[in-house]
């Protein structure tokens, strides 16, 4: 059924820095089911989590405004750790999760999560470098977190997530690696070249674009590098931070570029 919510750029903005701007608590119980894997680390970092969730907070919020409230379809494209799957069905939502089996330790079949059982959530293998098991229409939301910048074949990638969007569906990309980032570029000159493919916003628009999608917020997002330390008042560390990359000149070197585009009828 089509949307008939209509979001101007000023309400989508503020769903946004509302989101970013709350105070999440610390998740003990899900820290308490991880063990001691070197994989797991970042999740027992406070301010990790308060990222992740301010996102996951974000797509629910956009997606919640966006369809009226309605009971929605997630899926959970790269579902890799199983932290994201795991807080979505914490939070009741309606999600799948899928991944690869052949990109090492990301992939959730190699890991072997115990989130994933923990929270009784099936995996659903992905076998072919973009095509995707599902039908035309299937879902309401299509998220990304780190998993665009890792695809074989962006573009295919992205029409194969229109056609199994809805009309009017959503797909929310966050933590795609800027291609001015300070961080990122630091990275390639030490040898690091685990994003090898970065992105510009113009470079996102015309992506899409070719998808048949259209953006409906882009923003820059994380100045400040923070996953391997274990910070003091994080939460308003993080707000200082997101202030930076709304209002200042530094948003353009920050580490990733992210957006939430639609389906175009």
């Amino acid at each position: 059924m089509e949307n008939k919510i209509q979001l101007n750029k000023k309400e989508i903005r503020h769903i946004r820095r509302l989101a970013f701007s709350k105070k999440n608590i610390f998740d003990n119980e899900m820290v308490s089911i991880l063990d001691e894997n070197k994989e797991y680390l970042f999740l027992k970092n406070p301010i990790t989590q308060n990222i992740y969730k301010y996102l996951i907070d974000y797509l629910c919020s956009f997606s919640k405004k966006w369809f009226g409230n309605k009971y929605i379809k997630i899926l959970d494209w790269g579902c890799g750790k199983g932290h994201v799957s795991y807080w979505l069905k914490k939070m009741g939502e309606n999600v799948t999760s899928c991944d690869v089996t052949n990109t090492g330790v990301t992939s959730a079949f190699v890991i072997n999560s115990p989130l994933y059982s923990k929270a009784g959530i099936e995996i659903i293998q992905l076998k072919h470098n973009y095509n995707l098991p599902f039908d035309d229409s299937s879902f309401d939301v299509v998220l990304s977190f780190g998993v665009l910048e890792h695809v074989p074949n962006d573009i295919e990638s992205l029409k194969e997530i229109n056609r199994i969007l809805k009309q009017n569906g959503l797909f929310f990309c966050f933590h795609l690696p800027y291609t001015l980032s300070y961080t990122q570029n630091i990275a390639h000159l030490g040898g690091n070249w685990y994003h090898s493919k970065l992105y510009g916003k113009k470079q996102v628009i015309n992506l899409l674009k070719r998808a048949n999608m259209e953006i409906l917020d882009i923003w820059h997002r994380a100045l400040f590098p923070k996953r391997k330390f274990i910070l003091p008042f994080y939460h308003v560390i993080e707000r200082i931070d997101n202030w930076l990359c709304n209002y200042s000149i530094l948003k353009y070197f920050a580490t990733n570029i992210e957006f939430v585009a639609k389906k175009e009828i």
